[in-house]
């Protein structure tokens, strides 16, 4: 049997959302550093809860590669329950291959909570101790993409390292999550010269770094000097960024047709989208175009993945883009 074109390795769980109906927003100057504040010792009030099933930066990525057309796998961990059971039978409606998601018995399914106060969340992690290591007869996908796992990974990092190393037919998106930006880019340092392309936001990559604010050019540089050949870093209103060490491009965000619902899963759709269009061969410049549409449509609807859009789906949008809307070489 063919491997899959595109298999995502990570952390899933369920995301249940909790529509908050009143609550104080703190902010510093330009509305950075903001926080939420709600009455201690009180009941407090919400409007609706959802639960959504076979999430996760993983997850998204997965499904984001069905929709568009590429055969898509995961790498993941649920626990034997009710939970681990819906987002088994959320991957099969998707079409992503979920033959390598283990089922464990005493350890419970990923749970988090999104606390959703107007288009923005705060979202309540815990990361369930899996044991973490490659399928036997582990098949050479096309793409990797490799995000968010617990922090008892850091042995499975090396090993994925030496993998990919001797597996170069393979290529290796990396985006880091929570626990993979506190092991510090140096225990890190094997894979980050195994990748082919790592993407984070601006504020992520001035902490794997170990800097404070910094340049978008200068962290562009430095986060490719890491070893990936290409690094892809998110901005959110000031738009997306990408250098493959000849040409430093710029994307805006895609026109949203109507406020945001809901921004989670934003950064995933956007970097997986670059990363398929890559893996479907288009070049850096059109892939760069692609993944902020795919990224406007993920925030109108609540939940990381209702909104990701098919292949056909998106270049519609793309035809449809204002002329303000175009990938420039970064001045």
């Amino acid at each position: 049997m063919r491997p899959p074109d595109f298999v995502a390795i990570g952390d899933t769980t369920v995301d249940e959302f909790i529509k908050l109906k009143d609550a104080r927003i703190h902010c510093g100057m330009n509305r950075e550093e903001c926080t939420i504040t709600l009455n201690w010792g009180d009941k407090i009030p919400y409007e609706f809860s959802v639960l959504v099933p076979g999430v996760g930066n993983a997850a998204n990525a997965a499904v984001a590669a069905a929709r568009l057309g590429l055969s898509a796998g995961l790498v993941s961990n649920v626990g034997k329950d009710r939970y681990g059971e819906e987002i088994l039978a959320s991957f099969a409606r998707e079409g992503v291959d979920a033959a390598h998601v283990r089922v464990n018995d005493g350890i419970p399914t990923n749970h988090h909570y999104v606390l959703w106060y107007d288009a923005e969340r705060t979202i309540l992690i815990r990361h369930e101790a899996y044991p973490y290591a490659l399928p036997e007869g582990f098949a050479p996908p096309k793409w990797i993409y490799l995000s968010s796992a617990g922090e008892n990974s850091e042995a499975f990092h090396g090993a994925l390292a030496a993998w990919a190393a001797a597996h170069p037919e393979t290529k290796l998106a990396f985006q880091p999550g929570t626990f993979q930006m506190e092991m510090g880019k140096e225990k890190l340092a094997p894979l980050y010269a195994a990748t082919e392309l790592v993407a984070c936001n601006k504020e992520e990559a001035e902490r794997i770094l170990g800097q404070g604010e910094t340049d978008i050019k200068e962290l562009l540089e430095k986060m490719r000097a890491l070893g990936p050949k290409i690094a892809l870093i998110t901005d959110g209103p000031n738009g997306s960024y990408a250098y493959d060490g000849s040409q430093m491009l710029a994307v805006p965000m895609y026109p949203d047709p109507k406020p945001p619902y809901d921004r989670t899963g934003a950064g995933d759709a956007m970097t997986s989208t670059v990363v398929v269009a890559l893996a479907l061969g288009l070049p850096l410049r059109d892939a760069l175009a692609w993944g902020p549409v795919n990224s406007m449509a993920v925030v109108q609807e609540i939940g990381a993945q209702k909104g990701l859009l098919s292949r056909d789906a998106l270049e519609k949008l793309l035809a449809e883009a204002p002329e303000t809307y175009r990938v420039t070489a970064l001045p």
